[in-house]
């Protein structure tokens, strides 16, 4: 995938920004947090309502942000429609570039 990501913020998190992403004709919901890169805390930022939907939910886990572009890219690459990706960010400014990477352009601050 080719093409940069295009998106929207739809809601705010404690530590992060859910949005709307848009890549190609992929559409899907992106979780971006900074959180420690543990598959067991994604229930405590991504609502029930997500996990009951048909589509599946991709995590992964960045630890450098020269890491964003390829991990957006290589969870994009294995999702369907419907589908929701949770991006763990190690730090603030991983946060920040990966929300760069999603075409965040003025990554938001946290609350």
């Amino acid at each position: 995938m080719s093409t940069h990501p295009q998106s929207t913020p739809v809601d705010t998190l404690e530590h992060g920004l859910v949005l709307d992403v848009v890549i190609e004709d992929l559409q899907f919901r992106a979780y971006v947090v900074i959180s420690e890169p543990d598959i067991n805390l994604v229930a405590d930022f991504v609502p029930a309502e997500q996990f009951e939907q048909d589509g599946d939910v991709h995590v992964t886990a960045i630890s450098h942000p020269d890491e964003a572009r390829t991990q957006i890219q290589d969870i994009a690459f294995n999702m369907n429609l419907g589908d929701a990706a949770v991006f763990l960010c190690g730090n603030e400014q991983i946060y920040r570039h990966t929300l760069e990477e999603l075409g965040q352009q003025a990554a938001s601050q946290l609350n």
